[in-house]
């Protein structure tokens, strides 16, 4: 897709300094990967977060942030609680930075990129207030860049959308293929599959009446009048 931009959106399990690295030695895909550590910086007087935090702010923009479902206690998750939707005006900071390598692979170079941190202002009563520090290879010369990194990282929520539907609706975790190349042809149809699925749901509650010729095919129509007949 040589006219496609490709950005890759990854939460906190992606903030690791390897995958910017190979990110340098094939930068056609740019990075944006939410951190999960607080790096000393050369010639700072705070770690990285606290460095952010200290930025003067330089812009403001409103999110969506979805609900979210409550959730009990498993053996390697936290318990969550509910929370309801809500619109949220986040502070916007953002800096250029080296990410130094770790111990293990000192050898390396320092990799320069840009961080933006992003705290919601005025949070409801009794909510914890989002707060985001991203890494991005994203050039960001300007507000208008990192606030489209910010709208960018919100799609997060609809990928995992989308993988809730590939595992719990496709199923595909359960495919039991004997050789690798069964395996990846199934995964394909079934991310059409997700991703028709998905659009047909999103749609729904959007446009309820919105006519199905618009999705299906008069052969799947067919299909699908005779399969609802056969069920009744």
């Amino acid at each position: 897709m040589p006219n496609t931009r490709l950005i890759d959106v990854c939460d906190r399990e992606a903030d690791f300094f390897e995958l910017f690295d190979e990110q340098c030695q094939n930068p056609r895909v740019e990075l944006l990967v939410r951190a999960k550590h607080d790096r000393n910086l050369d010639e700072a007087p705070f770690k990285l977060f606290e460095t952010l935090r200290s930025e003067p702010l330089q812009s403001r923009v409103r999110v969506k942030i979805p609900r979210q479902s409550a959730r009990s206690k498993k053996s390697r998750q936290k318990a969550r609680s509910a929370r309801p939707g809500r619109m949220a005006t986040l502070a916007v900071h953002y800096k250029r930075i080296q990410l130094r390598p770790p111990e293990y692979v000192k050898d390396k170079e320092a990799i320069d990129i840009w961080v933006i941190h992003a705290q919601e202002e005025n949070p409801p009563e009794n909510t914890k207030a989002i707060e985001w520090f991203l890494l991005t290879t994203v050039n960001i010369t300007s507000v208008e860049d990192a606030e489209r990194c910010l709208r960018w990282y919100c799609l997060r929520w609809r990928i995992e959308d989308f993988h809730r539907v590939l595992k719990s609706g496709c199923r595909i975790e359960k495919i039991a293929h004997k050789t690798a190349e069964r395996l990846r042809r199934a995964i394909a149809i079934n991310l059409v599959i997700a991703w028709r699925t998905m659009l047909m749901t999103l749609l729904g509650r959007e446009t309820p009446d919105l006519p199905a010729e618009i999705l299906f095919s008069d052969i799947e129509l067919r299909n699908l009048r005779a399969y609802s007949k056969k069920r009744l």
